[in-house]
């Protein structure tokens, strides 16, 4: 699939495009590793969630007072991106772990990719990049070495339900954020993350009563990995950098990559995620899961570095193409050989003018 603008090989927009992937993957996969210490503590993991998407929410009100004009633009797309892809995600990704063990949750959640690919092929009838295809497939595959899917498997249909939820809330991000570059009405995607969150945040305080949690927490402390540090500390890294900053490089990276390619990318926070918590909070990796990180950039790499799906045009657009371009070639020839009579007839006049001056 080609994104809005076009992409040719290591064009700058695509270098550009990937490093931003890469910055949202990695600050996005910080999340649950500065979530934890805050659950232990005593926040429910809900009220997390409402935390980090709230918190994000008022950072980002300067930013979307000054892009005001956008909800008069496309609020279309402002609210469905704070439905799916903020408030959407998160409580179908909750209430999926809530029925069945987070290794499957989170492998059927990042299915966001081939589902995508899905989406982008048969619905929205755009050529996708065999790169892309293959790279979701082998992140896919990496995805189930990194959570150890073999470890917990159980089947409960609303919490596969719930995950897959989650999965399509996923492909609605990557979806969402593109369509803000598209149309005549284009959306900065500093808008579209801010009043997504702002929205997010709205829906989710519905759903996870706030007012209910013991945040005087928050003024303690918390313990991460055997040692004692402020509860703030996690609260802004969660906050700043795994929402703020992984949603407004996420959208801006869609709007220079295509979203399949994207979405591949994307796959590295598992990886991510788990070898923070590695390092972070004691929680050692084994060999499939070394394994499977592997898998999973090898996937990454190869969707980035496939060459976008050529588009074949209609036969009536490529004759109407040859004939303007015979048209244009036509003309200028046509300019050219007058050019050229006339300084032909021009050298003739000269010559019997020398001639004359002769006699």
């Amino acid at each position: 699939m080609h994104s809005s603008k076009p992409l040719s090989g290591r064009s700058p927009g695509r270098t550009l495009g990937l490093t931003l992937a890469l910055v949202s993957a990695f600050a996005f996969g910080g999340s649950g590793t500065a979530a934890k210490p805050l659950i232990e503590a005593g926040l429910s993991p809900l009220h997390v969630v409402w935390l980090r998407v709230t918190g994000a929410a008022v950072v980002l009100l300067p930013l979307a007072y000054r892009h005001r004009a956008a909800v008069l633009r496309r609020p279309g797309l402002l609210i469905g991106f704070g439905l799916l892809a903020v408030a959407g995600v998160q409580a179908c990704y909750f209430a999926a772990i809530s029925r069945i063990p987070v290794g499957v949750a989170l492998l059927i959640e990042y299915l966001g990719p081939p589902l995508l690919i899905g989406y982008v092929k048969f619905v929205q009838r755009k050529p996708i990049s065999r790169g892309a295809a293959v790279g979701a497939g082998v992140a896919v595959a990496g995805l189930a070495c990194v959570v150890e899917v073999w470890n917990g498997l159980s089947f409960d249909a609303l919490g596969v339900l719930f995950a897959l939820g989650a999965a399509c809330c996923q492909v609605g991000y990557f979806v969402l954020a593109d369509a803000g570059s598209q149309g005549d009405r284009p959306v900065d995607p500093i808008a579209v993350s801010a009043y997504g969150l702002l929205i997010g945040a709205v829906v989710l305080t519905a759903f996870t009563r706030p007012w209910e949690a013991d945040w005087g927490l928050l003024g303690g402390d918390v313990v991460m990995n055997g040692h004692s540090l402020p509860a703030l500390i996690p609260a802004a890294w969660m906050i700043l950098i795994a929402t703020v900053l992984a949603y407004l490089t996420g959208v801006i990276a869609v709007r220079h990559l295509s979203p399949p390619i994207a979405g591949v990318v994307a796959n590295l926070e598992a990886v991510v995620a788990t070898v923070l918590a590695w390092i972070l909070l004691g929680e050692h990796l084994g060999l499939p899961q070394m394994a499977g990180g592997l898998l999973v950039l090898a996937g990454a790499f190869a969707a980035q570095a496939s060459k976008p799906a050529p588009v074949t045009l209609p036969a009536d657009a490529v004759t109407a193409d040859a004939v303007g371009a015979g048209a244009v070639g036509a003309t200028a020839l046509g300019e050219r050989l007058a050019r050229a009579a006339e300084g032909a007839e021009i050298e003739d006049r000269a010559q019997v003018d020398r001639e004359l001056r002769g006699r």
